[in-house]
């Protein structure tokens, strides 16, 4: 059975709520995004993140769950790193998605059976992924995927063909009023998300 692993990559987040303190706002979503992980079934979690933001890293982190430093906040340096610790198949998510569903990272991961690549666009978006999830070692075309501004296209462009590349579902991240607004306070999950905005003054 392959080893896989799904780790949540803790790069910038560029938009915080008026009122909310931008390193609580990046704590928040990257604690759920963390929590969302951890119980997930029959893949390995952990968390990736630049030497800057280990203190972040290890603020978060379940125990037992590994905290990969990158030497940048790249689906290909986190993909990198994980292939040299023995997995088969990883998914790197942006941690800025904190009612992520488990049901969209499994969908991240499925494609792999029978592709080399996947990745998982932003709801409502041109730019951007959620993740991007790959047979180890990295395919050698794959290039530089960065979460924040990375297209499907591209990516299937520098494929050897097309399907190669696997676009699953998407999701939305928090990178606006538009997607804060798209929080459903009925749908469990995102607790401390949730608690941060209900404190707002």
């Amino acid at each position: 059975m392959a080893r896989r692993v799904v780790v949540a990559l803790l790069g910038p987040v560029a938009w915080t709520p008026p009122g909310i303190d931008p390193a609580a706002w990046r704590a928040a979503l990257a604690e759920d995004v963390v929590d969302l992980l951890a119980t997930l079934q029959e893949v390995e979690t952990a968390i990736a993140a630049v030497p800057a933001d280990r203190a972040l890293a290890e603020s978060v982190t379940w125990p037992g769950m590994a905290v990969y430093e990158v030497p940048a906040a790249t689906g290909i340096a986190v993909l990198t790193a994980l292939a040299g610790a023995g997995y088969d198949e990883a998914a790197v998510v942006a941690a800025d998605a904190p009612d992520l569903p488990g049901l969209t990272v499994g969908k991240l991961l499925r494609p792999l059976t029978t592709r080399p690549v996947a990745l998982a666009p932003v709801e409502g978006s041109d730019t951007g992924l959620l993740g991007v999830a790959s047979r180890l070692p990295v395919p050698a075309w794959l290039p530089e995927v960065d979460l924040d501004a990375a297209h499907p296209a591209e990516v299937r462009r520098a494929a050897p063909r097309p399907g190669d590349v696997a676009v699953t579902a998407a999701w939305r991240r928090m990178r606006g009023p538009a997607d804060l607004a798209a929080l459903d306070p009925a749908v469990e999950g995102w607790e401390t998300t949730r608690a941060l905005l209900s404190a707002r003054p």
